[in-house]
Formats: C-alpha cells, structure tokens, sequence
C-alpha cells in the first residue's frame, strides 16, 4: 500500500519537507514522499473542470499518475494566517476523482495553535473531493526544533505510527463474514 506523503509548504526556509521526510520515515517503504515544491504546479491553469479528468496540461497529467498511484495521502500543511496555503488548494483544485474514496490522514504544524485552524480549514474541502478523513495529528514545531532541525521525540512518533495505522486500516477491503447458522 502506498501512503503518499504532501509537503504542502512551497515557502523557502520551510519545515514542512522536515516534518514530511519524519511522516515518509514512518510510513516505511510504503512511503511516497511528494513535495509540492517539486511537482511545477502553476496556479490552476486546465481548461476545463477536474471533475471531466480531461486534462490539457502535462503537469497535470503527471499529477494526477501520482495521485492516482497513491492508497492513502498525509496532507502535511503549515498553517498560514489561520488557514492551510494556497498551494495545497491550487494542488487540490487540479483534481477531482484521484482523490475520491482515499482515506486521508493531516498533519498540520504552526506555533500558537499548532497548526489547528489550518487542519479545520482543509477538513471540508478534503471532505467535499470525497476523501475519507481518518484522523488529525497537531505539531507545535517550535517545541520540536534543536539547531534548527524538526526532532519529534517518542510521543509524534507513536502519534505517527497510530495515523499511519488508521489509514492502512482504512485501506483494507472489510471480508463480508458469513451469518452463523442456526
């Protein structure tokens, strides 16, 4: 099972890809590490709606084969004046039925309110593209940083792990049992 991972922060200077490759480490070689940084999104540029999956454009024809590919997806997002950044919707609003049906875990990280109203903000649109929320894990980063550097220390860890396992959970086709006999 593939749990893409999505460093939602294109930001120079960011934590977000620290914060991504410790939730990437987690998942083990299950693990799809996608950096929005890296995947050329413009701001959305299709010409017509996602919902046709006719897509005109190669950037998002590469997107959608990555999306597409994943089981799962961890939505890891900073929070941005009370909100998720615009790179995440713009990712968002590239696609419409890659994402549908997937159980999807937020990680979400900030200072004051660790990243909680950008988790709450995200939730309804991840809700509305007909992904299939499993869970929210808060990072107050600033208590997790030495030298610079995200150490997440034993209790994220097991936050990871428990998120990961509910979205492998998630995943896994529900074996009808058969009536008892009477």
């Amino acid at each position: 099972m593939t749990v893409g991972i999505v460093i939602s922060s294109t930001r120079p200077g960011r934590v977000g890809d620290q914060i991504g490759a410790w939730m990437a480490g987690r998942a083990g070689a299950g693990g799809d590490l996608i950096d929005l940084a890296e995947q050329g999104l413009p701001l959305l540029d299709e010409p017509e709606h996602a919902s046709t999956g006719n897509y005109a454009r190669a950037h998002t024809r590469r997107w959608s084969e990555r999306i597409a590919g994943c089981a799962a997806l961890v939505f890891v997002t900073p929070e941005y004046n009370s909100s998720f950044p615009a790179s995440l919707k713009n990712a968002l609003d590239f696609l419409y039925h890659e994402w549908r049906g997937k159980p999807v875990g937020v990680v979400a990280y900030g200072g004051v309110s660790s990243g909680g109203r950008a988790a709450q903000s995200l939730l309804p649109v991840l809700v509305h593209l007909g992904m299939i929320p499993v869970g929210t894990r808060l990072v107050r980063f600033r208590d997790h940083l030495a030298d610079g550097r995200f150490v997440p220390g034993d209790a994220l860890d097991s936050d990871a792990d428990d998120l990961l396992a509910t979205l492998r959970r998630a995943t896994t086709p529900v074996v009808p049992v058969p009536p008892l006999a009477s």
